[in-house]
């Protein structure tokens, strides 16, 4: 079995949602990102579909998009503080002009989720 592959697999078998360790081999980065992609892509079918069997008006999708938007601002909270340290510590300059695009990106996708989720309240 090869290096990647029982790295992969390893991946695989962690629970925490966030990495504990730094992946230096940039061809296993590569295949850790491209196994995110693919797993996400697969899992996208049954989002789809369970959304469109639950969520039948309006205010079905509420509950949804309040979690999504949730989540996010968590994962923002997350990535400015690792925008923080990267300045702080004057790490490379394409990392922290990367990281603040990330961090902007995510502000403004909570506020388009909460647009949506005032949206719902249409004709309620």
């Amino acid at each position: 079995m090869s290096f990647v592959r029982r790295t992969l697999e390893a991946l695989a078998g962690l629970s925490s949602t966030r990495w504990s360790y730094a992946i230096t081999n940039p061809e296993l980065l590569d295949t850790v990102l491209a196994q995110q992609t693919a797993t996400a892509t697969r899992e996208a079918v049954d989002h789809a579909y369970e959304a469109y069997l639950f969520n039948v008006d309006e205010l079905h999708l509420q509950p949804g998009l309040l979690e999504a938007r949730s989540d996010l601002l968590a994962d923002v909270h997350y990535l400015e503080g690792l925008l923080i340290a990267a300045r702080a510590r004057n790490l490379a300059p394409e990392l922290i002009e990367r990281l603040a695009a990330a961090v902007d990106t995510g502000h403004e996708l909570t506020v388009h989720l909460a647009d949506a989720a005032r949206a719902t309240l249409t004709d309620h």
